[in-house]
């Protein structure tokens, strides 16, 4: 479903406009029926609008799948296009230097969980004209389609192809209820991990080993202690600690995560404080060009919590 440069610049005419701005609601959704609720229409009148683009341009802009659409190339390169004249639109009638609009931005789940969504409300006190959209999970991002301004990321800032900006170190040390620890005589004591049972959160970073995190601290911190038999795994590093609070076993605590069930009691370090830092640490990726002013802001005020 292709056509001429030409002709597709023909067929973009003033009645296409309002089908344009659909377009960029339910590339930036990935949905017809959010873009509906946002447009107040119904889903319906969201596809024949999109169905009415791209015959006028002459191009497919979405896969349409079984429960979700996806982006096509072209589509993803009319979103990357529309995004850019929008923000500046915005930008040009707020005055030019005005911080206001949308950021849309990816976590990993426990990250987003533990660190970034209590910070949330001092950043929106910051600057009040910015609308934040977070999305979390496990997936790797895709940028090229444009959907994703920004993403929080934990690994060793290897990011082919994109910009990485390096937020903060992370610590490891193993931590559990001081009723867990007390029943299996654990304080001080590495050894005594044979007769308990560890706590993995087997997606810690990309392609890890299920028990890597672990198997680093044991290396490092108890080379003659060995991992018991018995494990519960998770994958999620924010439920790891929330079975151990629950008195489920042993988890490896990530500082930056787990410092507040310490602050609080919930939680202890059995073996000792915080003496290895990881090889891994956290990231703020976003695709290799210059940030909007808006997304830029967002980046600086996270990098200001950082510690």
């Amino acid at each position: 479903m292709r056509a001429g440069g030409a002709q597709r610049m023909a067929t973009l005419t003033a009645g296409q406009f309002a089908n344009l701005h659909t377009f960029l609601v339910a590339a930036r959704h990935a949905s017809f029926a959010l873009a509906a609720q946002e447009l107040a229409l119904t889903p319906s009148a969201v596809s024949h609008r999109i169905a009415r683009l791209e015959a006028g341009l002459g191009m497919q802009l979405f896969e349409r799948l079984t429960r979700q659409v996806k982006l096509t190339a072209d589509g993803a390169r009319i979103f990357a296009a529309l995004q850019t004249g929008w923000e500046g639109l915005h930008a040009a009638i707020a005055g030019g230097d005005a911080l206001t609009g949308s950021i849309t931005v990816h976590a990993r789940p426990s990250v987003a969980q533990c660190w970034l969504v209590p910070r949330l409300a001092g950043f929106t006190a910051r600057y009040p004209d910015l609308d934040l959209d977070l999305r979390v999970g496990n997936d790797s991002v895709d940028f090229r389609a444009g959907q994703v301004d920004l993403a929080l990321h934990y690994g060793d800032g290897s990011c082919p192809g994109l910009a990485a900006r390096k937020l903060m170190d992370e610590w490891l040390a193993p931590v559990c209820s001081p009723d867990y620890a007390r029943r299996h005589g654990l304080q001080g004591a590495p050894h005594k991990l044979a007769d308990a049972t560890v706590l993995h959160d087997t997606l810690a970073w990309p392609a890890c080993a299920p028990d890597a995190e672990w198997r680093l601290w044991l290396a490092a911190q108890a080379p003659g202690a060995s991992l018991p038999a018995r494990s519960l795994r998770f994958d999620r590093a924010d439920l790891c600690a929330q079975a151990a609070i629950h008195h489920a076993g042993v988890a490896m605590g990530r500082r930056q995560l787990v410092q507040p069930w310490l602050d609080s009691g919930q939680l202890i370090l059995p073996f000792g404080p915080f003496a290895l830092r990881s090889p891994q640490a956290y990231y703020l990726v976003h695709a290799a060009r210059p940030l909007p002013a808006r997304v830029q802001a967002l980046s600086d005020w996270l990098a200001g919590q950082a510690i």
